[in-house]
């Protein structure tokens, strides 16, 4: 073994996987470099999570900040370049679909090293979804899959993937959430808005589909409105939700929901004690999917599409889109007893971490 490996992470989905896998690199005694982009530049979005999650400090630090996906990629892929010169990884490692994992992915393949792709294969099917085109395109150039699904399996293969190279390992949210799960309930983070364990729902909303349009998003606050009727919900604001409120001028409407407990971004022990005290979920999030489905907590998500079939097929997840009277009828079925439970994939079983470690090494 010559050079770590370099792991790349920008936003809040990657840290939150980040944790587990350096203690399984840790432990196989494989050398990293942990480089961070900066994708996400609110504190509570990104150096919050290395605290609560007790990861190191990034050993590098690329300094990207708010601007354009287009402008954060090049930004990224430029400033790679003199990391792969002063650390020489002989693997770069990407995690998920965010930009900083397709910017990592190409400029570790323009530059000749490797490419670990972890979360690969997965698929909304929706090419409107920017996160969907990261996921493609990073799978085009990676030399390792590391699928967290049967459905990520058999998309690569159709994509003419290499069987060799794809494996089936589960998903490291699954090894991060099982490590936290017993301190974030004893947090009772609930108690802060006088709410009781099993009385509200856990709502969160930021997918462009849902928030940039002024239409899309009054019919979400008509959900919300609907939903807050019926019990009191917690919503801590994704940065890029708030801007599009007041944009809209829909912050106002936003403030007046009945039922409305908000609060800003939430770190993950914090928000995964949000979601270990609530009724149910709302939310457009990918991970929220996941996490629900382990906690087997009703999750209702406000799209179309999901890149996590498993989560609908064996978990509880629901698509509803922005159908109001559909999800105030599920979330009766909710109150009532009567909502699907959710059985565990194959590999959801808190060891991703080391399965990823003993193939890398």
């Amino acid at each position: 073994m010559s050079g770590p490996i370099l792991v790349l992470v920008g936003a809040r989905p990657n840290l939150v996987k980040l944790a587990p896998l350096l203690r399984a690199f840790g432990k196989a005694s494989i050398p990293t470099i942990v480089t961070h982009t900066g994708q996400h530049f609110d504190f509570n979005m990104s150096e919050a999570f290395f605290r609560a999650l007790s990861i190191p400090e990034p050993d590098v630090h690329l300094g990207i900040h708010n601007k354009s996906r287009i402008g954060q990629a090049a930004e990224i892929i430029g400033k790679l370049e003199k990391v792969f010169v002063d650390h020489a990884p002989r693997i770069v490692c990407v995690i998920g679909d965010v930009t900083s994992t397709l910017a990592g992915a190409v400029a570790a393949a323009s530059a000749d090293i490797p490419v670990a792709h972890i979360e690969a294969g997965l698929r909304s099917l929706d090419r409107s979804m920017p996160e969907e085109i990261n996921r493609v395109m990073t799978d085009s150039i990676a030399d390792w899959y590391f699928v967290s699904e049967p459905a990520g399996v058999e998309h690569l293969l159709r994509e003419n993937q290499p069987r060799e190279k794809i494996h089936l390992v589960g998903d490291l949210i699954v090894d991060s959430l099982r490590e936290q799960e017993e301190d974030a309930r004893h947090l009772e983070i609930w108690r802060r808005w006088g709410l009781e364990c099993g009385g509200y729902a856990a709502i969160t909303l930021h997918r462009p589909a849902n928030v940039d349009d002024p239409q899309a998003m009054a019919e979400c606050l008509e959900v919300l409105r609907q939903v807050g009727e019926r019990m009191p919900f917690v919503f801590p604001l994704h940065p890029r939700t708030r801007r599009r409120l007041e944009e809209h001028g829909l912050l106002e409407a936003f403030n007046r929901l009945p039922g409305l407990h908000a609060c800003g971004p939430l770190d993950y022990l914090e928000f995964l004690s949000l979601l270990t005290g609530s009724r149910l979920v709302l939310s457009d999030s990918g991970g929220i999917q996941l996490e629900a489905t382990i906690l087997n907590l009703p999750c209702l998500t406000l799209r179309d599409t999901t890149e996590r079939p498993m989560t609908v097929e064996q978990g509880t997840n629901t698509l509803v889109s922005r159908d109001a009277r559909r999800i105030v009828r599920l979330v009766a079925d909710v109150c009532e007893g009567r909502y699907k439970k959710a059985t565990l994939p194959p590999y959801w079983d808190g060891h991703t971490g080391a399965r990823i470690a003993q193939i890398l090494a």
